[in-house]
């Protein structure tokens, strides 16, 4: 099965806390899962570093490296399909971000996992990995 984190999940994850649910936690742990990480939580995760409305243990390219080093995510890009697709969505959320995650699980035919409950009101497949 085919999975994209958004990056509240990457980040969770990261965390090693307890904020992902038992359903979350088990497919990260997967070893027959495919986590796909865009490049979109990339971006988020650089601008919002950046701003200082996040903080991390290291800088973005150490932190996004080192994540797809330890849990061998799979990459996913941004392309010209997937940015078209973000802008027909109906205005559900705002987040450009989520947005673009919600395109991309649809086109690539992937479940998104999220811990925003507002996705659900897309026609996308998706679990909620909150608590």
């Amino acid at each position: 099965m085919k999975y994209l984190l958004d990056t509240s999940v990457l980040l969770r994850a990261r965390a090693g806390d307890d904020a992902l649910n038992e359903k979350g936690k088990r497919i990260l742990s997967d070893p027959e899962a495919d986590l796909y990480v865009s490049a979109v939580c990339t971006w988020e995760i650089s601008i919002k570093f950046a701003s200082r409305a996040l903080k991390l243990p290291s800088s973005p390219s150490e932190f996004i490296l080192d994540s797809f080093a330890r849990w061998q995510f799979l990459r996913m890009d941004i392309t010209h399909e997937h940015a078209l697709a973000a802008g027909e969505l109906p205005v559900h959320h705002r987040d450009p971000f989520d947005r673009m995650l919600v395109a991309q699980a649809r086109l690539e035919d992937m479940t998104l996992l999220t811990t925003d409950p507002a996705i659900g009101r897309y026609d996308v497949e998706w679990l909620y990995c909150g608590k």
